[in-house]
């Protein structure tokens, strides 16, 4: 973190007040880079890892913006439009962005799949400064005629990348073209690959470039190591002993059904663990990641669903029990933990006859590591796993989340999840778990929203009834100057 203060920065007494109130004084680099430009109305095109403050350097602008100018929005045409990938980032960023909004008196909401749109209809309706939304469940209300973008002044592009990659830039250029052109357009991406150097020419005016990392360059604090191992037994020992620490942990899998049986498997060995992956129903998703945010789950086992946006406070260890198909993944991933400028290791673990294509994967992600021949009694594995947590008897660990389905694309997945609350300044009906987010390059900080799933976007149909998002949406407000309580995570 830099020795430069928010104050320093520009930002208005009413947002540093906010963040003084969460711990917040100093700037991280990008906030630093970004922030004389934003706030002052600038397009700006901003590149950094994950975990560099990025959601903070663009919450801060937009909130200030909009309060200076003063006004409330009208039923169905918001102010502020932030898009993003997942459902999980676009809970994160409202966990920022909201109490920022609040002191202003204004509204936010988020909008994506999973949960009951009509919740959803009804805050569009009553009218909300700042949508934070996933791309096709956005494009299917737009179509409804319950929003219209033609009011929006300030429109954020975040992990624009990572919409590349799951197909959803021909769903963004749509939204984009539906903003005014007059408005100030802010991207947020690691790479500008896959055609997001078009959204950039196409859609920023005279950007201004600020990157405070080499594209996919992995994070300082981050520790790498890869650990070699003779076979399936002595892995399975070595994954175990990586598991028995008391911080929290992420387990990599490759496959569902693996990251399963992992999580099984732990549970039963006295290692609280609750897995995380696209099979399971948008409740099981958020009754898992609520326990490893709170006290009932030290390790979460997840597939590459949780390799973005997922943020919980006190990640010391990624393990990947199967190395990824490819260095990105390598490096989203391992980014679930060193974030905001703390500390954490990373762990591979490497059977003999994926030596080779883990070398290249490592050479690829930029990381410079020797091999270690280790056991599960290795002592540089004790080490690294520090103090042993005491076996927790399977009866008093979190019952597991057997029922999973597979949604089908516009198909609604039944009841809200545990972020689809509405909010006034206070907390309402005890449904609303995220806080103001402390660690702030995180996008969610310390109270980190596990109100929502990691699971990517699907793009919609223009004009269907149901969200290829999933079917629905989630809707939170604030209108009043308190922030949600945190939460015991």
């Amino acid at each position: 973190m830099s020795s430069t203060t928010f104050a320093e920065l520009g930002v208005p007494v009413q947002l540093t007040d906010v963040l003084d109130r969460d711990g917040k004084t100093h700037a991280f680099p990008i906030q630093v880079g970004t922030l004389p430009d934003t706030l002052a109305g600038r397009d700006v095109l901003g590149r950094g890892r994950t975990g560099s403050g990025k959601t903070l350097a663009f919450s801060l602008p937009t909130a200030a913006r909009l309060g200076a100018r003063g006004g409330r929005a009208k039923p169905g045409r918001p102010r502020a439009l932030i898009l993003a990938p997942t459902r999980e980032l676009a809970t994160q960023i409202d966990a920022v962005i909201a109490p920022l909004a609040a002191a202003y008196g204004m509204r936010t909401a988020t909008i994506f799949g999973g949960v009951s749109q009509r919740r959803q209809e009804q805050a569009l309706h009553r009218g909300v400064e700042i949508v934070v939304a996933c791309p096709g469940r956005l494009e299917d209300l737009m179509g409804q005629g319950h929003v219209s973008l033609d009011a929006v002044e300030v429109t954020v592009l975040d992990e624009a990348d990572h919409m590349a990659d799951l197909g959803f830039l021909p769903g963004v250029t749509r939204i984009m073209n539906a903003t005014p052109q007059r408005g100030q357009r802010l991207l947020f991406s690691a790479t500008l690959d896959n055609g997001v150097d078009k959204l950039v020419k196409r859609f920023l005016s005279d950007p201004i470039t600020h990157a405070v990392d080499p594209a996919d360059s992995p994070v300082e604090a981050m520790t790498h190591h890869v650990f070699h191992t003779d076979g399936a037994d002595a892995k399975r020992d070595l994954i175990h002993m990586l598991a028995s620490g008391t911080s929290r942990r992420i387990l990599f899998t490759r496959t569902k059904h693996q990251a399963k049986k992992l999580a099984k498997q732990l549970t039963a060995a006295g290692i609280p663990a609750v897995d995380l992956h696209g099979n399971l129903s948008q409740n099981a998703r958020d009754r898992n990641l609520a326990a490893f945010a709170g006290d009932e789950a030290r390790v979460l086992v997840a597939t590459d669903v949780a390799a973005r946006g997922v943020h919980v406070d006190g990640v010391e260890l990624v393990v990947h029990v199967d190395p990824p198909a490819e260095h990105k993944a390598y490096l989203h991933r391992s980014g679930r933990t060193a974030r905001a400028g703390s500390a954490g290791d990373v762990v591979t673990v490497v059977l003999p006859e994926q030596r080779r294509e883990t070398s290249q994967l490592l050479r690829k992600a930029g990381i410079t590591v020797r091999p270690e021949a280790v056991s599960a009694a290795s002592p540089q594995v004790a080490r690294l796993v520090g103090e042993v947590a005491a076996p927790v008897a399977p009866s008093a660990a979190p019952a597991p989340a057997q029922r999973a389905r597979t949604q089908r694309p516009g198909s609604s997945a039944g009841s809200s999840a545990g972020g689809d609350s509405v909010r006034s300044g206070r907390r309402r009906g005890g449904r609303r778990r995220s806080g103001a987010g402390s660690a702030q390059g995180s996008g969610a900080g310390k109270s980190a929203a596990p109100a929502a799933s990691a699971r990517p976007q699907r793009p919609a149909q223009r004009g269907s009834s149901s969200s290829g998002n999933g079917g629905a949406a989630a809707f939170s407000s604030r209108g009043g100057s308190g922030v949600s309580r945190r939460r015991s995570r």
